[in-house]
């Protein structure tokens, strides 16, 4: 059984900047893909970026260029760095640990609101 805890969401202005942290404890974490998804109000929650055990890296289109994601594997974290963040990025941000087959685990989730 994995745990996550994700920390460091909150409010921002358009065009700032966050940093989203996800913790791992309870697995192997080096051997699990990681990602962070996102869920906005009246909307099914969506991929936003990936990384390989290896640092392998994809992201939704509208990540591109925006953000980095990326992991620690001897401090079992992985780190969103978000920016120039725009109000369609609000949204309860989830971290995502899966290894096939079947072993997935979610976070509790973080708000991230993007308002001036």
């Amino acid at each position: 059984q994995v745990q996550l805890v994700e920390s460091g969401g909150g409010l921002v202005q358009p065009g700032g900047s966050l940093r989203l942290s996800c913790a791992a404890s309870g697995g192997d974490f080096s051997m699990y893909l990681m990602g962070w998804f996102r869920q906005a109000p009246g909307n099914q929650r969506e991929l936003v970026a990936i990384i390989g055990s290896g640092g392998s890296t994809n992201y939704a289109g509208s990540a591109k260029g925006r953000f980095t994601l990326s992991r620690d594997n001897a401090k079992n974290t992985v780190t969103l760095q978000m920016n120039s963040l725009k109000p369609e990025d609000t949204a309860v941000y989830y971290c995502n640990a899966y290894k096939p087959p079947g072993r997935n685990y979610w976070g509790q989730g973080t708000q991230v609101t993007v308002s001036s």
